[in-house]
């Protein structure tokens, strides 16, 4: 019973860093960076549809992304769609061609996006804790129903702060790479 909490808060907790990571990819930085279009969606026969899922995407080189549409017809909806979104993105095509160039960003842009990074990471410290406290409850269920022992119970407490505390610090890690990776010039 204990080891199937112990399995669940770590199960929960890897979903928390997974969603921290698709969230940061979303961030800008100075360079390019695929990911950072996953929330772009072009109007596609009447339908909002992911960018991926109308051409093909690809790096050109750091400071320069290229789309590929599947169909001609939409590249002005495209077009539309990237510079409707709040990525401060310009793009340009020859007709057959998007392509997306990646401005330096500025000082005070940089550090706007570390404050959205960080509080991206203290929302998933948030969950973390929440994880944490969902998995307390349920060993207290488990000692008032007798099914573990009160040492049990107090050396389970410790093994949930532990993993905590070990997800905790892989958020800071992953934080403390994205802003190197923000402020990197």
């Amino acid at each position: 019973m204990l080891n199937e909490v112990l399995d669940d808060l770590r199960e929960s907790n890897d979903r928390t860093i997974g969603g921290l990571q698709a969230d940061l990819a979303k961030i800008r930085t100075g360079r390019a960076n695929i990911g950072m279009l996953d929330g772009v969606k072009v109007d596609y026969y009447g339908q909002p549809t992911a960018l991926s899922q109308v051409g093909t995407l690809r790096v050109a080189d750091s400071r320069l992304i290229t789309i590929q549409p599947w169909e001609k017809s939409i590249i002005s909806d495209i077009e539309r769609a990237i510079s409707a979104s709040e990525l401060g993105l310009n793009p340009s095509n020859d007709g057959t061609l998007i392509r997306v160039p990646i401005p330096a960003l500025s000082g005070e842009r940089r550090q706007e996006l570390v404050k959205l990074a960080r509080r991206h990471g203290e929302d998933h410290k948030i969950a973390l804790r929440n994880h944490r406290r969902e998995a307390n409850d349920l060993v207290k269920e488990l000692e008032k129903s007798s099914d573990i022992t009160q040492d049990q119970e107090h050396k389970a407490y410790d093994k949930i702060n532990a993993i905590t505390d070990e997800y905790t610090s892989k958020v800071d890690e992953i934080l403390a790479r994205k802003e190197a990776d923000i402020l990197e010039v």
